[in-house]
């Protein structure tokens, strides 16, 4: 299979372009001047996160994955929020890297899993603009990428081990063909790593397209050629850091499945790949409205919460909690007590000196949150 990324409908497009790329612009611009920058980005990890699951047809609580990151869980964790977690965990690591790492050769093998085949060459990055986050020997390749990775997949083993994911496999005349921690049935002759490489060069292909026109692209082809078998969720994560990799959207890592959330699935899914494109194009534009709206949402909850610090000493710690408040969708007593080193009662007065609203609605197992 082959992605063909030619003969657009550039007339159809450019309406639906041009609304994106005026969205991210001013989305990139309030977050990076706004000082509920870092807030915003935090929670919309886990947003998107959920988002994700959302699409993929499961329901994951955003507070539970709060919790269970906070490793707070009120109950034991499902298959489906133990997946989110992953999302979140690839979601920051991402964006704590390099902006070109993720796009770049070593990078996505880290991500997607997938080790490559012995003498066979990777590709750097998806397109001669990017530096792959590491120096380049001159035929091309990564120095050390092949060993990088190697690295990488024997903490994630251990790390799967530890947690209870994937420590059992079983094994049969095609190896690793049924994995029964992960709970999926895997095809041995699914080509991951030539997927990947048919993705990245469509990436290169794009690489003088404006910037959302090329995201659109690069999210379809993620979802035609399907790249991986147990992480199909990592397309999205690689399309927010190949627009940060473009300084489009420099300031964080674009949360794109809190947008695809708002269209219908008969355009995400459609037949027609002009339908495609303009549904993800117009899911740019949803998220960056959506996320224009969270940002001036912080920006008045921190200004009516800061109006409670008037007269208060300089060691309060109603600083500490207002900084967590805007940082998290929720959060608990627990979560209070541990950031700013009080106890739980101590916790308790804090949010009721705030006067933050109660999530919950229950007199146990409280949180509380800005909406």
């Amino acid at each position: 299979m082959r992605y063909d990324e030619t003969n657009l409908p550039l007339r159809t497009l450019l309406p639906a372009i041009g609304r994106a790329e005026d969205h991210l612009a001013r989305l990139d611009e309030a977050v990076r001047r706004s000082p509920e920058g870092d807030g915003f980005v935090e929670r919309g990890h886990f947003f998107d996160s959920a988002a994700s699951m959302w699409i993929a047809g499961e329901l994951v609580h955003v507070e539970d994955l709060v919790l269970h990151d906070a490793h707070m869980d009120v109950r034991a964790p499902t298959h489906e929020l133990t997946i989110s977690h992953a999302i979140l965990r690839a979601r920051r690591r991402i964006a704590n890297a390099d902006p070109a790492w993720a796009v770049g050769g070593s990078g996505l093998s880290a991500l997607a899993g997938v080790r490559d085949a012995p003498g066979r060459a990777v590709e750097n990055d998806l397109g001669p603009g990017s530096d792959g986050g590491g120096d380049v020997s001159p035929d091309g390749e990564e120095p050390l990428s092949a060993e990088f990775a190697a690295i990488d997949a024997v903490l994630e083993r251990s790390r799967r081990i530890l947690e209870g994911e994937g420590a059992f496999t079983v094994q049969t005349e095609k190896p690793q063909s049924v994995i029964v921690g992960d709970l999926v049935v895997r095809d041995a002759e699914w080509d991951e790593r030539g997927r990947i490489e048919q993705w990245q060069a469509v990436g290169r292909e794009v690489e003088d397209m404006p910037p959302t026109l090329a995201a659109a692209v690069l999210w379809d082809a993620w979802e035609t050629l399907e790249p991986l078998q147990n992480k199909h969720w990592l397309g999205t994560l690689l399309v927010g850091a190949w627009l940060r990799s473009r300084r489009k959207v420099a300031s964080h890592l674009f949360c794109l499945n809190v947008g695809l959330k708002t269209i219908p699935r008969e355009r995400r899914r459609s037949r027609s790949k002009t339908t495609r494109l303009l549904a993800a194009l117009d899911a740019m534009s949803a998220a960056g409205d959506a996320g224009m709206k969270e940002v001036s949402r912080l920006a008045q909850a921190r200004e009516q919460m800061q109006r409670r610090l008037r007269s208060r000493r300089s060691s309060s710690s109603l600083p500490g909690v207002i900084d967590l408040i805007l940082s998290r969708p929720i959060v608990s007593a627990t979560m209070i007590a541990k950031e700013v080193n009080v106890t739980q009662r101590g916790a308790l007065n804090l949010i009721t000196e705030l006067g933050v609203r109660e999530m919950t609605g229950r007199g146990r197992y409280r949180a509380w949150g800005v909406l």
